[in-house]
């Protein structure tokens, strides 16, 4: 998996070393951290572009993020699209989790999948919140999930 930083600057390190190089970076300089990762994805013709974020919120002093692109040709329903997106934000917060527990730092898993049952994306709701709330993780929907609705959106837009 290639990583980026928001600036297109590439990631060399493994993605459990570089999150925690940054942790032990904000926390030295003071920052208490909070970290939210969510993905979004883009229909673009035949392939669908997904984007992962991994945002660093700095208490108080902005944020920052990693970010991983990935496509594919493999057509999905809108339902199945968002929980690929969920299970591609559930498979980098597993990934980390232990390093965020050994760190104390605050993780939520963010989707991109809004509540008002009017919008498509809510058949997803359901499945997606026992999905991430069964691995044992904090969780938002729209309108609050802004690591998916919003930073990851920018990325595959």
């Amino acid at each position: 998996m290639r990583w980026r930083k928001f600036n297109g600057d590439l990631i060399e390190l493994p993605i459990i070393h570089a999150v925690e190089n940054a942790i032990k970076r904000e926390t030295a300089a003071g920052y208490r951290l909070k970290v939210c990762i969510g993905t979004d994805s883009q229909v673009k013709g035949k392939e669908t572009e997904f984007a992962t974020v991994i945002v660093f919120l700095r208490e108080g002093h902005g944020g920052f993020m990693f970010i991983h692109n990935d496509k594919t040709r493999q057509q999905f329903t809108i339902k199945e699209r968002m929980l690929t997106e969920v299970a591609k934000s559930i498979e980098i917060a597993y990934e980390l989790c232990a390093l965020f527990t050994t760190y104390d730092v605050d993780m939520e898993v963010h989707a991109d999948i809004n509540t008002n049952p009017q919008f498509k994306s809510n058949d997803a709701l359901r499945e997606a919140t026992g999905y991430i709330l069964g691995m044992g993780f904090a969780f938002k929907a729209k309108p609050e999930a802004f690591a998916s609705s919003c930073c990851a959106d920018r990325i595959v837009n």
